[in-house]
């Protein structure tokens, strides 16, 4: 259900898995079929063979009656009513976690989560353990599923995931938690899919909730919901302070797997961070364009703005999106406090923008990434900086938050960058 836009995402990955075993596959995704040519085109072997169904544009109820498994791309919010239909039929709905699970019981997993700073603790977590010369995996919430790298896999192998709360949902069926645990932070997010805050962070509480004594949970002691779901673990707890920088809690995770500070001095030094985050895309003419795409939340903007406090009132910010029914009261609070000029993408979360107290910040609507680029352009000056810093998701315009950034490098890279 959603074979997903991800080269080696979810979606496909378990269609490939399934399809190498022999299963009979039925592909549904509410996509239209040329949206998917790409991924269709990894599956032309097995499609030619009979072996695979493809349903677009839509579901059908009857599909989800009959089926032995319901695959469940992350993507699709688990409230759908076709996943409601497979529930009253007491139809298993899995994921590549729980195929995971099952495949490799043995290998060391180390799950990062939380609603901030996930991606580049499980880069660098990775990055460290790789420089100590260990067997290591990533995969996760990357764009890249476990059931891509089974191949990879040995006995030894640590994988480190990086775990969002669509990904952690089916952990309760199962039972399973990481031996290693990382709760990098919890701040109200998602809330367009999300009954309620306590929903989602019930979601993220799974990364731990079925770990046994043995096991370890690395907790921000800076973080006021953090420090409310450590008495419901069962695990050994380590605390890291969130003040002492960035990178405290991969520093945790590597102490406890016995790494040297040696190597992990050395990895810090090397480690350039990761794409879409703050990513410094280049210069010309005196102006830095920073690529923060992965902000797709008000309190990640706000983050990226308080980074940047040296270039306080040159800012350009290019921001706005799709709404997740969050609150941007701080947000435009801010953006008014640090930058120059706000340019904002189409969305509902621009509309929201747009009615709270702008009134002293130059605004300009855009209507697209080629757009905003050219006119964030417009009005830089030596010394400014192009911020792209959406706070908000990108689905009405963009494939997915690392579209919207690939787009915007793109569209900067023709200027002619001197650095």
């Amino acid at each position: 259900m959603g074979l997903g836009s991800y080269g080696e995402g979810s979606g496909i990955s378990a269609a490939l898995f399934f399809a190498r075993r022999g299963a009979n596959l039925l592909v549904t995704d509410l996509r239209k079929e040329e949206d998917l040519k790409k991924q269709l085109k990894k599956l032309e072997k097995f499609s030619s063979a009979g072996k695979i169904e493809c349903v677009f544009g839509r579901h059908r109820k009857k599909d989800f009656e009959r089926a032995d498994f319901v695959f469940k791309n992350p993507g699709v919010p688990k409230s759908s009513p076709y996943l409601k239909i497979a529930r009253k039929n007491k139809i298993p709905i899995i994921n590549d976690w729980t195929v995971f699970f099952a495949e490799r019981p043995g290998n060391l997993l180390v799950g990062i989560t939380g609603t901030k700073g996930k991606s580049v603790t499980a880069t660098l977590v990775h990055e460290i353990l790789k420089n100590a010369g260990k067997d290591v995996v990533l995969c996760g919430n990357i764009g890249k599923s476990p059931l891509a790298l089974l191949g990879k896999i040995k006995k030894d192998t640590i994988v480190v995931a990086e775990l969002s709360s669509w990904l952690l949902q089916e952990f309760k069926t199962i039972k399973k938690s990481p031996q290693i645990a990382v709760v990098t932070n919890l701040m109200p997010e998602h809330l367009d899919k999300y009954k309620s805050l306590r929903e989602y962070y019930g979601d993220k509480e799974n990364v731990f909730k079925f770990q046994k004594e043995g096991d370890w949970l690395i907790l921000n002691s800076n973080d006021t919901e953090s420090k409310k779901i450590a008495p419901k673990a069962k695990a050994k707890i380590i605390w890291f302070s969130g003040k002492k920088g960035k990178y405290s809690a991969a520093l945790a995770v590597a102490k406890l797997l016995g790494v040297s500070k040696r190597t992990i001095e050395k990895t810090l030094k090397s480690f350039k961070g990761v794409p879409h985050r703050l990513e410094l895309v280049g210069e010309k003419g005196g102006v830095k364009y920073i690529n923060d795409s992965a902000a797709t939340m008000p309190k990640a903007t706000i983050y990226a703005l308080n980074s940047l406090k040296r270039y306080k009132g040159k800012i350009i910010l290019i921001a706005g999106g799709v709404d997740k029914k969050l609150d941007y009261k701080n947000f435009v609070r801010e953006a008014k406090k640090s930058a120059k000029a706000m340019i904002l993408l189409p969305g509902t979360a621009t509309d929201k923008i747009l009615k709270e107290n702008v009134r002293n910040l130059a605004i300009y609507e855009a209507s697209g990434m080629k757009d905003a680029v050219a006119e964030a352009n417009r009005l830089a000056k030596k010394g400014d900086v192009i911020l792209l810093s959406p706070g908000a998701a990108s689905f009405n315009i963009f494939r997915n938050e690392f579209d919207r950034g690939s787009r915007f490098i793109k569209e900067v890279k023709k200027l002619g960058l001197t650095k």
